[in-house]
């Protein structure tokens, strides 16, 4: 989007919360909107980048904005300690493989008779999750 917009232009967004992940990186973009004389206009805060006090409110805004994301995220570490400590928390829990089915698949796919998207496909695995398990395949069985 920065890339597209042009002088003259003006942005509409529904919340600076949805702009930006954080404040430091929402003023970037909106200094590099700035730069490009491109006008920000979010609708739910009402704040408008074309004056100074929109500028001013939009800095505020960001701040208190990225200051409840961070207390949401501490409140939710917070929250999973507690259940950890309690044995109500363990996290997602793996999905059973076979292992026998991996470990043929696995010399095939070393010998370079089938690719590693054909491999994930006859297993089922996501791209993330197979590569994790080769890891753990090649550390108990080879």
């Amino acid at each position: 989007m920065l890339e597209y917009v042009r002088e003259g232009d003006t942005l509409y967004i529904e919340s600076i919360s949805r702009l930006g992940r954080s404040t430091r990186d929402l003023l970037n973009i909106i200094d590099v909107l700035q730069q490009k004389k491109v006008t920000l206009v979010s609708s739910k805060e009402n704040i408008d980048t074309n004056t100074p006090q929109g500028r001013f409110v939009l800095s505020i805004f960001a701040a208190l904005s990225e200051l409840e994301r961070e207390q949401t995220l501490q409140r939710q570490r917070e929250g999973i300690a507690i259940a950890k400590s309690q044995g109500k928390y363990k996290g997602r829990q793996p999905l059973p493989i076979d292992w026998i089915k991996f470990g043929q698949l696995y010399e095939q796919w070393k010998s370079g008779a089938i690719t590693a998207v054909w491999f994930q496909k006859e297993m089922g695995l996501q791209a993330n999750i197979f590569y994790r398990r080769l890891k753990e395949y090649e550390r108990k069985f080879t």
